[in-house]
């Protein structure tokens, strides 16, 4: 009987991640925003006493469009390949 014998550069060829290098400048600047919202709306919960219009109503709705919003839109936005290359915007593929 004959062995198959594999080639070693085959076994050892090691597959890149698909994810690698997958937040650009747009998503690190989302991410930034969505924390300062996120601070933003804590302080408004924090000012005045505890059953303020601030406190009850404004605070939550600012801290649902923190959550909801901005912090998904900083996981998954990323600019189409075809924009790129019709502006001329660097950054990696």
């Amino acid at each position: 009987m004959s062995k198959i014998v594999k080639n070693i550069k085959e076994q050892k060829k090691i597959d890149k991640a698909p994810f690698k290098d997958y937040w650009g400048k747009e998503n690190y600047i989302f991410l930034v925003l969505s924390l300062v919202v996120l601070v933003i709306g804590y302080y408004v919960m924090t000012i005045g006493p505890w059953d303020s219009t601030l406190s009850m109503e404004v605070s939550p709705i600012i801290l649902l469009i923190a959550y909801l919003i901005l912090i998904p839109l900083t996981l998954f936005f990323k600019i189409p390949t075809k924009i790129k290359q019709k502006f001329n915007v660097p950054g990696k593929d």
